[in-house]
């Protein structure tokens, strides 16, 4: 079982570098245990890379330390070489970023799986495309929000967390525990809460049988 990611950097001896006289460098990810990484070893070392950095991590997580090294490691005219472009992003706008971020900084990228080379022009435009869709997501995103919030303020409410209570439980709590045979935990596990909750919404309840006033 692996309990934390596994951080690997394994250095294959080329005759050549490959394209460009920058270094060609790999990342591979896998995010489960029973997927191995060979598949992914062998078409970056197909694909000229000097330098494979490798981990088993979720893409979900944000944590991932070979990815970081392999992008410290990387230099202005260097390429990040990827074998799918889901290795690389956990999301559309993340690998937008990631790229972009690469792009400022001198360095090229490349799908091998999709094809994608940023250094050509179909390359970048590709990415232009990516990015617009990224911006189309969040634009989406923040819209959905927006009217999400409108229609539950039209409604009476604010944004946030669902009470656990209405008002129609709560007076039905309060009614029960006028009862004095009717116990506050009973009541909790009927309406699925816990005690701490009654006493919230309900507020000041007489206390239990046996149990110390409630001050």
């Amino acid at each position: 079982m692996w309990n934390r990611p596994l951080c690997v950097k394994i250095s294959v001896c080329l005759s050549t570098l490959g394209k460009g006289m920058g270094k060609r460098l790999g990342y591979a990810r896998v995010s489960t245990d029973d997927q191995r990484l060979d598949l992914q070893r062998d078409a970056l070392t197909r694909a000229g890379c000097a330098d494979i950095y490798e981990e088993k991590v979720s893409g979900k997580s944000a944590d991932r330390p070979a990815l970081d090294y392999c992008l410290r490691a990387l230099s202005a005219g260097d390429t990040l070489v990827v074998w799918r472009l889901d290795r690389l992003g956990r999301s559309l706008p993340d690998l937008v970023r990631i790229v972009g971020e690469l792009e400022q900084r001198g360095v090229g990228f490349e799908s091998v799986t999709e094809r994608i080379e940023t250094g050509s022009a179909t390359g970048k435009l590709t990415f232009h495309l990516f990015s617009a869709l990224a911006e189309f997501e969040r634009n989406l995103i923040r819209e959905r929000t927006q009217a999400g919030l409108a229609a539950a303020r039209a409604r009476g409410r604010k944004g946030g967390r669902k009470p656990a209570l209405d008002a129609k439980q709560v007076r039905e709590i309060k009614a029960l525990l006028r009862d004095p045979d009717i116990q506050v935990a009973d009541v909790a596990k009927r309406y699925g809460v816990s005690r701490a909750t009654i006493y919230k919404h309900v507020g000041a309840v007489r206390p239990e049988r046996g149990a110390s006033p409630m001050i």
